[in-house]
Parts: C-alpha cells; structure tokens; sequence
C-alpha cells in the first residue's frame, strides 16, 4: 500500500532548531527505508520565504498499522518537530512504468 504523509513542523521559536538537530537521524532512517523499498520520494515543504515549515513525503508500507509503527520511531516525531501529521492511501505516478 502507498502513502502520503503531509506534516507540520511546530511553531514555536525552537522549532527550527528541533528540525535542524534531527535532521540527520531523519535522513538515515529514510535511506534505509529507501533500501527496504519503503521510501519513494519526499520534500521539505517551505514558506514564502523559503523556511522549512513541514514535510512531504510517499512510502511503501505492507499496511497503515505497519507506517504507524514506523511513525511512532520516526525521528521527527519523536523529536518533536513534526505537530501535525497527516496519512492519505494514494496511488503514486511513475512514468517510468
């Protein structure tokens, strides 16, 4: 089954620094979903001025309960940066198919 995850970053005035210091464990953990064949693509989403404010991203999960165990380890989760997490069923395109 794929997924869409639309997440918020926080607001507060260390939100930033949350993401930034998270950052790394975040990009590991997707390389090896990537691996697994769970990850396929993701972006940070950006205000008008160009600010990381949330995330974007589409995976590859055998059901919901199996991305929502992973949600509960994700590092942005756990480190409180993503607030508001949304998961939509989809289809993703690829013109290579």
């Amino acid at each position: 089954m794929q997924f869409s995850i639309v997440a918020f970053d926080y607001t507060d005035s260390d939100a930033i620094n949350r993401r930034l210091s998270c950052r790394g464990a975040h990009a590991e953990g997707l390389r090896q979903l990537w691996a697994q064949g769970k990850f396929i693509s993701g972006a940070a989403m950006l205000d008008d001025s160009g600010k990381m404010i949330g995330s974007n991203a589409f995976f590859e999960f055998d059901s919901r309960e199996a991305l929502d165990e992973w949600l509960q380890t994700e590092a942005y989760m756990t480190g409180q940066v993503w607030e508001k997490v949304e998961v939509r069923e989809v289809r993703v395109f690829n013109p290579q198919l």
